[in-house]
């Protein structure tokens, strides 16, 4: 699975592809220089129980911190995801 970042001004996301087939996508506000908003999680049908959503978050947070950047997850999933995992805590806007 291939996941990958674009941004464009003050918005962003994270795009999981499979054999070129869209497979989940998690967008982002960036309302600041300090942090971004994780907004919206999806997932193909047929992706369902393949720990796409995860593996979009894990790349963003990935991406926070090489940017220094915490996360305020306005997501139900992303939020739900940030309570469940203690590794990923380290990122997340107080």
């Amino acid at each position: 699975m291939e996941i990958e970042i674009r941004e464009r001004e003050n918005k962003g996301f994270a795009i999981a592809k499979e054999n070129g087939k869209k497979a989940g996508l998690m967008s982002y506000s960036i309302p600041g220089s300090d942090f971004i908003i994780i907004d919206h999680t999806e997932v193909e049908p047929e992706q369902k129980g393949k720990e796409v959503g995860k593996k979009l978050l894990y790349k963003i947070v990935d991406m926070a911190r090489k940017k220094n950047l915490k996360i305020l997850p306005l997501c139900p999933f992303a939020n739900a995801m940030f309570k469940k995992l203690d590794d990923i805590k380290d990122v997340l806007k107080p």
